[in-house]
């Protein structure tokens, strides 16, 4: 049975809220200009974790419901267009993917699940490389799954024995909990959100490795 080491993206692998902000507005300023809506980057920090119907919901409430839906699968679409450009800026965190290549050479195998939309994980993958370790990932614009279900499905898709769930909000806490799969979970206490339960955390992505082998020993395979 494999160790698998599972990720979050938003607030976990990168922090692209201000772009992301940015298309948001600009398509909405073109889409739907009459409702004069302006998002922060705080605001979408804010929504980071939530699926995009739940997004949509929050950020879009003073659109009518039956606009809603359409605008906000336009926004994510916009969105995964937007952030190909290598001249919008985005921050990756220091040590990505650096250190997914470290838990490879250490035996581990990554993965990544997330609460996104189609494209969003592969325009990270095209700012980072990181698809050469990542072996497996699901979200929920695939499949229209909660994130403990694609937790879920990921880890009996691999087959996995063990391993952990990094992530950086309480709703991650609570989906990797929900999935009722054999995975620790460890706070990236740098991002956006706070976990209420006290459990093991790192300030820096590059403490992992380290964290994993002192707080859970886990064993690793090649």
């Amino acid at each position: 049975m494999k160790t698998g080491i599972i990720f979050d993206l938003d607030g976990t692998l990168w922090d692209a809220c201000a772009a992301i902000a940015d298309s948001w507005n600009e398509y909405l300023k073109r889409q739907a200009p009459e409702y004069e809506i302006h998002l922060t980057r705080e605001d979408l920090r804010s929504v980071c974790g939530l699926t995009m119907k739940a997004i949509g919901d929050r950020l879009l409430s003073k659109i009518p419901e039956e606009k809603r839906d359409k605008l906000i699968a336009g926004c994510c679409a916009f969105e995964v267009e937007y952030l190909k450009d290598p001249g919008v800026p985005v921050q990756v965190y220091p040590g990505v993917p650096a250190i997914m290549h470290t838990l490879r050479e250490q035996g581990y195998h990554v993965y990544m699940v997330s609460n996104c939309q189609s494209g969003y994980i592969e325009d990270f993958f095209a700012r980072t490389g990181a698809d050469r370790y990542v072996e497996d990932y699901e979200y929920y614009g695939r499949n229209g799954l909660n994130k403990d279900e694609n937790i879920r499905l990921l880890y009996q898709r691999n087959h996995l024995g063990t391993g952990a769930y990094v992530g950086d909000t309480q709703g991650d806490y609570d989906s990797t909990v929900s999935a009722g799969c054999s995975l620790y979970f460890i706070h990236a206490a740098y991002g956006f959100g706070r976990v209420e339960p006290e459990v093991p955390r790192i300030l820096d992505i590059r403490e992992l490795p380290d964290r994993l082998k002192k707080e859970f020993g886990l064993d690793v395979d090649c």
